[in-house]
């Protein structure tokens, strides 16, 4: 009778970094274009050929490991780790094996980011190291799901398999020597929804650090979900065999495979009743049509590799220089922005979640926010008005020519009460297409509301004595006819009638009558 079990799951993410050309020779790194056209000798493992550590590969390691608040090594190595693939053409890849750039580092998963039935309950770390404690952790008042990140160290990225409707195979070597970064958790996770989540925060906070494009469809981040169960059956712990699925890029593939292999570990414990080798590992793929895990091959824990230190790259020291500038370039993350923008801006977590959603578009909206009167004012402009045309169109904030000058402009235009809401989509509507500031539209098109108040009085007036029918019933009880009679006011005045002040103006002279 089973007791009780538990979903265990630890991730391994590799990352593309953002260099200019491949991590050890001059290629350039860039995604696509015609298959085995972006190669050389170094990449191709061709005999003499020798590596050489390319500019801002190390530095951009780093300043993912600040990102993720790991500690950065002072010595550190290249490494060679045999195996024999087709993709793989020389044999052995460059990595990093027992000294890598980064340790001991975490990300923080936030709990208002999971569904109300799927949130953490408060399960215990596994390592009774990490202070004894939840890996809850509580911040300002909000709480966060911890993720220990162990290690992030640095290699060269293999080739592309190519499979032709199953008849033949071909390899790309393009991707031969591209710049990663694996980034490898303790095995922290307990459901598949925060192994999706912890993916799409480690993908948000290094695309804010500019480390990588984090694009999941072209493969600049590819996800190796490792997960067994633990499972109590009559007072006794048994461990499941570990499946590393592999190669998973996208954050519902995450969640749909490690749900399903949870499911089939289950049905296959509860068939077997055996006590599984927990040094036993299983490499799975996803197959996304079937909806269900398939075996790639089986493995022991131990795999001879045949690590030897890299012999055509001395081992380097990590100066203290490049580790400050790698913090420099790290600057204030997403959720700390998050969380400063409700504070200081008032702002709702959906408000800040969209806003922050991209740090070009988060700088974009605080520079508007410091020159506009009304920050919420420009915020809402930037929510309802500008990301409707980006979405529609499929662009970004990177795509418009407008500056943060206009948008605050056009906040203060309305804060002042210069012009109504419904004109003030027609400024931004001309402002869009023109690219001209808010006062010039404003002034061209004769837009700017009447604030005088003894000619908006006139108007009222006015509109009163045409309507003799409207006021009697008012004064028989249907105040309702006020909204009207207001609509009348507005289309005498063409629209520019300050709203706020015509509508007290219209209740003051009918409380009169």
């Amino acid at each position: 009778m089973i007791d009780k079990w538990e979903i265990v799951i630890g991730c391994e993410i590799h990352t593309q970094l953002l260099t200019k050309t491949k991590a050890f020779c001059s290629c350039e790194n860039r995604y696509g274009g015609m298959p085995d056209t972006r190669v050389c000798p170094v990449c191709l493992g061709l005999p003499g050929a020798m590596p050489r550590i390319s500019k801002g590969y190390v530095e951009l390691g780093a300043v993912a490991g600040q990102a993720l608040n790991c500690n950065i090594a002072r010595f550190t190595k290249f490494d060679r780790k045999h195996y024999f693939y087709p993709d793989l053409a020389k044999g052995y890849q460059i990595t990093q094996y027992d000294i890598p750039l980064c340790t001991d580092g975490y990300v923080d998963l936030p709990f208002r980011s999971f569904p109300k039935d799927e949130q953490p309950g408060g399960a215990k770390c596994r390592d009774k190291n990490f202070k004894g404690e939840d890996c809850i952790i509580e911040n300002e008042g909000q709480k966060y799901r911890r993720v220990r990140v162990e290690r992030i160290h640095l290699e060269e990225d293999v080739g592309k398999s190519l499979h032709l409707q199953g008849a033949h195979s071909y390899i790309d070597y393009n991707r031969c020597g591209t710049p990663l970064i694996e980034i490898v958790t303790k095995p922290d996770m307990t459901s598949p929804e925060e192994a999706a989540l912890f993916m799409q925060t480690v993908q948000e906070i290094l695309r804010y650090v500019k480390v990588t494009n984090g694009n999941l469809e072209e493969g600049n981040m590819r996800c190796d979900a490792n997960i067994n169960l633990n499972v109590w059956e009559d007072g006794k712990l048994y461990h499941t065999p570990i499946s590393e699925i592999k190669n998973l890029n996208s954050f519902q593939k995450i969640k749909d495979a490690c749900a399903y292999e949870a499911q089939r570990q289950l049905k296959e414990f509860m068939e077997d009743r055996q006590e599984f080798n927990p040094g036993f590992k299983v490499t799975m793929g996803w197959n996304d049509e079937e909806g269900k895990t398939v075996v790639q091959r089986t493995k022991n824990s131990f795999v001879d590799y045949r690590f030897v230190v890299e012999p055509d790259i001395k081992p380097f020291t990590v100066s203290e220089e490049l580790i400050s500038r790698a913090k420099e370039n790290v600057g204030e993350l997403p959720e700390a922005k998050r969380q400063r923008y409700k504070k200081q801006y008032g702002m709702t977590d959906f408000d800040v979640e969209t806003i922050t959603s991209s740090k070009d578009l988060a700088n974009f909206f605080e520079d508007a926010a410091k020159k506009s009167k009304n920050p919420k004012r420009a915020v809402n402009l930037i929510l309802a008005e500008l990301l409707a045309v980006l979405n529609d169109k499929k662009q970004t904030i990177n795509d418009v020519s407008i500056t943060p000058g206009h948008i605050a402009e056009l906040a203060d235009s309305l804060e002042d009460g210069k012009i109504t809401s419904k004109q003030g989509k027609e400024v931004f509507a001309q402002m869009l297409a023109s690219n001209k500031m808010p006062s010039v539209i404003i002034k061209e098109n004769g837009m700017e509301v009447v604030s005088d108040a003894d000619a908006i009085e006139k108007i009222v007036q006015d509109v009163i004595a045409a309507n003799p029918k409207a006021v009697e019933d008012y004064k028989s009880g249907k105040t309702n006819v006020v909204g009207w009679l207001m609509g009348q006011v507005m289309k005498q005045s063409q629209g520019k009638a300050n709203p706020k002040q015509a509508t007290e103006l219209l209740n003051k002279v009918l409380k009169e009558l």
